[in-house]
């Protein structure tokens, strides 16, 4: 498994060689209850502007202005496409290649 660094601004193609865009936040699930918390990737949103302040806008916020964190980040994902970590086939060398076609992605 690649570190969040290595992934974040990434070229990413599809199964046709079709360039998606590139990687500018990853989407992990944390695991609470173990010993050791740990967090697991599921998915890498992707975007044609090359945008790394993207990173983190979406997570989870307490206090009192949650909603300014998740009003920018609708704003700021606009035109960005979700890659499920399932549908990753290779990454490394700067290029994260995926076994679906471009088309086939949704839109954050």
């Amino acid at each position: 498994m690649a570190s969040v660094t290595e992934l974040i601004g990434q070229s990413v193609w599809d199964s046709n060689g079709v360039w998606v865009g590139h990687v500018v936040d990853i989407r992990v699930r944390q695991h609470k209850g173990e010993l050791q918390q740990s967090h697991t990737v599921y998915g890498l949103v992707v975007s044609g502007r090359r945008a790394p302040f993207l990173l983190g806008f979406t997570r989870e916020r307490q206090g009192r202005h949650a909603w300014v964190s998740r009003a920018l980040a609708r704003m700021a994902y606009v035109g960005c496409t979700f890659v499920p970590w399932a549908a990753v086939a290779d990454y490394g060398g700067g290029e994260v290649h995926i076994g679906v076609l471009r088309n086939e992605l949704t839109r954050v």
